[in-house]
């Protein structure tokens, strides 16, 4: 019967050539190696990944711990130790100066979309107009290619005449560090963020974006056209302004506007109670999608199938005569090429794609107050674009921000009385901060639309989310949630400056991928295709429960 592994592991360390224990030098190698290593992935990475790629540069650099008596194999592991490193070091030169450039990272939208979007030429071009930048980093590179050299080649040599084993600690240490090491590149998450594999990955994504950009501007030019064809017309005279704010993951259970027994929403609730009859809170309004991509593909088709060709709003409000802004937080490809595109101005404040996303929805506020100040046009319609509550709910409001931290109130009362696990009323808590901080960024957007503009100008303003999200509602779990209604259940409120909503729209329970129908509306645009029994504000208003994947006991609540 074989010794098990960690017993041949170690017979294999403990029965090395001769001097097999490290010698100081080959200490000294692995500790300036790692160091160098170390220090240039904290530049390009932060938090818990540069512990990742610390794991992931692990093997080659204990390698320099191995003795090998052979010259020449100490050369080949000198040069490859060094290809190894430099791919670690030229990954983290990289990364740092676009973060430091453009707050960007290089797999983000207009990270991608620039290099894409980049000849030859173009690259020449860009590198002589930023080659101080390109000198620092390079000499960043040089010295830290010098020094791992340096080091690379004073790796563990195996004596001939002096015969040593290594202590039990170093067997357990370097043992240790290996299987650590093989975990981490057994996890897919972890691997990928290797520079061999990240680059690669890049690389493709690269040439998927360029073939994908023909393919999109080609629907982006048919739907054009299909709106053109379908002639809108604008109804209403005068200056016209709509503002449509689309957030991410919010729940409506945990806003207070819905009756949540946090106060999450102490803004909404006062512009509620300023503006009476001209602002409607939708009380029973449900998504009919648990993701965001079919959610706003639903959303700006009208919610009708492929099959039946459907226009998209955006193209049918500028065909129409409204200049069109789409101002977003999120970093999306595919997004961007379906929706934003079809926009007159694209303004993408986010450049990180992806959960770790650090960016907060404040900063749009000032790029839509630009817009809503523009004089080039009298019909605006300014689509925004939040991150909301997108996991990780930490992330989505300021740091030391959450006035619910450890707060035992009524709400966390319940959890624990539903059997609620602590990480999850954990998540409760980040989550309702990560709302009290949308508050004040919705209230704000919903505060600029309601500043006089022109003189008679009509101004109106619809708010949604995408999708919900279950934070310990129904279940013991957090995040997106396809097989609860808690995934569903999202906020949906209209304002309008002119005549008062209908008073009963409030009541009606609504679908977000009818919420075209109910823009048109705002917008004051008609066109042959029109279908008002799908518009909430209308008094021909009919409503049909959707399909969703959950058992819903009742829309309408």
């Amino acid at each position: 019967m074989r010794p098990p592994f960690p017993t041949r592991l170690a017979a294999c360390l403990t029965t090395l050539p001769q001097q097999a224990s490290p010698s100081r030098n080959a200490l000294l190698a692995c500790c300036v190696v790692g160091a160098t290593l170390l220090a240039l992935i904290a530049l390009g990475h932060d938090g818990r990944r540069i512990a990742q790629l610390a794991v992931l540069a692990l093997p080659m650099v204990l390698w320099l711990a191995w003795p090998l008596r052979s010259a020449r194999i100490r050369r080949v592991r000198t040069l490859l130790v060094w290809l190894w490193a430099m791919g670690f070091a030229l990954d983290g030169a990289v990364r740092a100066y676009l973060l430091d450039t453009y707050q960007a990272a290089p797999d983000g939208a207009m990270v991608l979309g620039a290099a894409a979007n980049t000849n030859a030429r173009e690259g020449a071009e860009y590198l002589w107009m930023h080659w101080r930048s390109a000198a620092v980093w390079g000499a960043v590179l040089v010295v830290a290619g010098v020094l791992v050299g340096m080091f690379a080649r004073r790796g563990a040599v195996a004596s001939t005449t002096v015969s040593a084993r290594p202590s039990r600690w170093m067997v357990a240490l370097i043992a240790l560090l290996l299987l650590l090491s093989c975990v981490a590149y057994a996890s897919k998450p972890w691997r990928r963020l290797h520079p061999a594999i990240f680059w690669t990955q890049w690389i493709d994504s690269l040439h998927a974006l360029r073939s994908a950009w023909a393919d999109q501007q080609k629907q982006r030019d048919r739907l054009m056209a299909q709106a053109k064809a379908i002639a809108p017309v604008i109804t209403q005279s005068g200056p016209s302004t709509v503002v449509l704010v689309i957030t991410d993951s919010i729940n409506r259970d945990n806003m207070a506007l819905y009756g949540y027994g946090r106060p999450t929403t102490p803004r909404l609730l006062a512009h509620k109670a300023q503006t009476g009859d001209q602002m409607a809170v939708l009380k029973n309004a449900w998504s009919v999608d648990a993701s965001t991509l079919p959610a706003l593909r639903n959303m700006f088709h009208f919610g009708l199938p492929e099959a039946e060709n459907p226009p998209h709003v955006l193209a049918l409000a500028r065909a129409a005569g409204y200049k069109v802004w789409w101002i977003s937080n999120h970093d999306d490809l595919a997004i961007e090429q379906q929706h934003a595109r079809l926009a007159d101005v694209v303004d993408m404040v986010n450049r990180t794609p992806g959960r770790a996303s650090a960016s907060l929805d404040g900063e749009i506020l000032d790029c839509v107050q630009e817009a809503l100040a523009d004089t080039s046009t009298d019909r605006k319609l300014i689509v925004v674009h939040l991150m909301g509550a997108h996991p990780h709910y930490s992330l989505r409001f300021p740091e030391n921000a959450n006035p619910f931290d450890d707060n035992v109130d009524a709400v966390e009362n319940g959890l624990v009385k539903d059997g609620r696990s602590a990480w999850v009323r954990r998540f409760r808590q980040e989550y309702d901060a990560a709302l009290l901080y949308h508050d004040f960024v919705v209230s704000e957007l919903l505060q600029q639309t309601r500043a006089p503009g022109k003189q008679g100008e009509y101004r109106a303003w619809m708010y949604l989310s995408d999708h919900g999200q279950e934070v310990g509602h129904v279940s013991d779990r957090a995040g997106h949630s396809p097989s609860t209604a808690s995934g569903y259940r999202i906020p949906a409120v209209v304002w309008r400056n002119r005549e008062p909503l209908p008073q009963d729209a409030a009541l009606q329970p609504f679908r977000a991928d009818w919420a075209g129908w109910t823009l048109m509306e705002l917008l004051g645009i008609r066109w042959n295709g029109q279908q008002s029994e799908r518009d909430v504000l209308a008094d021909s208003y009919r409503w049909e429960p959707p399909g969703i994947p959950v058992k819903v006991e009742s829309f309408e609540r």
